[in-house]
């Protein structure tokens, strides 16, 4: 069976989250200058928030505040993709140097999906720790 789980960096969808924003912050360093307080910090924060918001659920201690931040890293996978459209409608990126990002945020899409199930359907008892 798998390893316990001690930590939100024993997570892998918490180290997906990790290497979608070291991808994201290689692939806007290509961006022009201009977009330095624009669309390359826009989507360095939200590829930052995909982790950070799972780690802060794990690290809550309740299975609601889990699920709350779970959603809220979904939330933040999807301004990713989004801003990584509009970096390759503005011709910052072509389409090959963000498919690899791409993939990356679809693997991780899946497992943000399947744990916030699995916490979904979990019984919601409060004085639950997990």
């Amino acid at each position: 069976m798998g390893e316990a789980i001690r930590s939100f960096r024993d997570l892998r969808v918490w180290r997906s989250a990790f290497a979608i924003g070291l991808k994201v912050h290689e692939l806007s360093a290509r961006f022009p200058s201009e977009e330095r307080f624009g669309l390359a910090a826009q989507i360095r924060r939200a590829s930052v928030g995909v982790a950070s918001n799972i780690a802060e659920g794990f690290g809550r201690g309740s299975r609601a505040d889990y699920l709350r931040f779970t959603r809220i890293a979904r939330g933040s996978l999807y301004e990713v993709e989004t801003q990584l459209e509009f970096a390759r409608a503005f011709g910052y990126l072509d389409m090959s140097a963000g498919e690899e990002l791409e993939q990356m945020i679809q693997e991780c899409n899946m497992m943000l999906a399947g744990l916030i199930r699995k916490l979904e359907l979990a019984p919601m008892d409060k004085s639950q720790e997990f």
